[in-house]
């Protein structure tokens, strides 16, 4: 064999050992017919939205601003922002839109449309050249083929870099969308604890997207009580993010953002009803980075042995959700999981059996839900970031998908109401259809 067809074959391999290596993954979508990718770590979810506010005086790529469930958010079309040809749509018509995280800053931007998230090897990607794009080069953090396509990367960072004029124009147009906030003093003619109460409860929705209802009023009435008398003689507004959060503090449910500790584990597996059917089914909306959903599959494994299991998790969080599925916890976990667990270089990951019985999916549940007929949802502090029309819509849903006998698990400070039957604990409340 000559010498030259011996290092082409090496080179061939390590091509081929590069490639098997993926350790970067995009989210690709299309604008002006081309393909184009972004960092998933950049990427904070995707949407269809529509009937942006206009803002006056800023800048031609500035569509305007977006309430992404309380938070103002500018809104950029890239296809202006590159000079790219767009299609003229309706009025009502929705825009494909990626949520950006930047440093601190949350952008939206509008492109043609969102295809998927593709994983590569870091060491596939190519250096820009203009040649590959309609954009300028500086702005292109490389090139990469992927399945007969190829792709150009863009550098969010650079693009919105904070001494940027984009930025500055998206700063100041989210601004002027913002309302100025409305006083509502505690002792001021005119203004009693009723419109107090009603301006808190305008404010967290603003501000946190959080919405007090039916599900919520039992808990806000107390909450509010609390904030009332822990701020006499002082405004009972809240008036920024960090004084909605501070008032949300006694809000979550036990063991929120980690997986479940022991005694809560246990409540929910006492909560559990007898299910004799051979599989069971449940939903699990809204599962954020998947904690609660890892949580549940094994104390559903530890409840129902001999059953076979399948839980659908989902969340409009890209982020979250992708890394969801691939989760590795250092050796102190509690107690409760260690059966269902094994140790590998990384840490401690979920036996196959348990990851099996675990879908995760990115989905908003305001579309349609293809699910079978459910045996039990789990929707922890969820429903409270609904608005309410959004709520009744779901719990319509809940209705039609579950089984006669199955179950609603809520978060601990939420409830069902008409049509539904508490069977729970206080630390764990759960619900039956009347």
């Amino acid at each position: 064999m000559a010498q030259s067809e011996i290092e082409e074959r090496a080179e061939a391999a390590e091509k081929a050992r590069k490639a098997e290596k993926i350790d970067f993954k995009m989210v690709t979508f299309s604008l002006a017919g081309k393909e184009y990718g972004i960092d998933i770590m950049s990427v904070k979810e995707i949407a269809k939205a529509g009937r942006f506010t206009y803002v006056p005086n800023a800048a031609p790529f500035v569509r305007g601003v977006y309430n992404l469930r309380g938070d103002i958010i500018s809104v950029i079309d890239m296809r202006i922002f590159f000079h790219l040809p767009a299609e003229r749509k309706e009025e009502e018509a929705l825009e494909s839109l990626i949520i950006l995280r930047v440093g601190e800053q949350v952008f939206g931007i509008i492109v043609d449309g969102i295809d998927k998230v593709v994983g590569i090897s870091q060491a596939s990607i190519q250096p820009p050249h203009p040649i590959f794009g309609d954009i300028n080069v500086k702005y292109i953090k490389g090139i990469v083929e992927n399945a007969g396509k190829l792709y150009i990367i863009l550098d969010v960072d650079r693009i919105f870099a904070p001494e940027r004029e984009t930025e500055r124009a998206a700063d100041e147009a989210a601004a002027l969308a913002r309302p100025s906030p409305r006083a509502a003093p505690e002792e001021a003619p005119g203004f009693g604890a009723d419109v107090a109460s009603s301006f808190v409860k305008e404010t967290l929705a603003a501000l946190r997207g959080f919405h007090v209802g039916p599900t919520n009023e039992a808990w806000f009435a107390s909450r509010f009580a609390e904030w009332k008398a822990g701020r006499k003689g002082a405004d009972l507004q809240i008036k920024e993010a960090s004084e909605a959060d501070q008032f949300l503090e006694g809000f979550w449910s036990p063991a929120t953002g980690r997986l479940w500790d022991d005694d809560y584990a246990q409540a929910v597996e006492a909560v559990l009803p007898e299910i004799e059917a051979k599989s069971i089914n449940v939903w699990n909306p809204g599962c954020g980075k998947g904690y609660e959903t890892w949580s549940l599959a094994c104390v559903l494994r530890k409840r129902y042995p001999e059953t076979r299991i399948k839980v659908w998790a989902n969340d409009s969080d890209l982020l979250a959700i992708s890394m969801a599925p691939n989760m590795v916890f250092p050796e102190a976990v509690p107690d409760y999981y260690v059966p269902f667990m094994t140790k590998g270089k990384n840490g401690l990951s979920f036996v196959q059996a348990v990851r099996d019985s675990i879908f995760f999916e990115y989905h908003d549940v305001m579309n349609a839900n293809p699910l079978p007929p459910l045996d039990m949802i789990l929707c922890r502090d969820m429903l409270s970031f609904l608005a309410p029309i959004d709520q009744k819509r779901l719990f319509g849903d809940f209705i039609d998908k579950l089984k006669p006998s199955g179950v609603v698990l809520t978060g601990l400070n939420e409830r069902l109401g008409e049509g539904w039957t508490p069977f729970g604990t206080e630390a764990v409340p759960a619900f039956r259809k009347d």
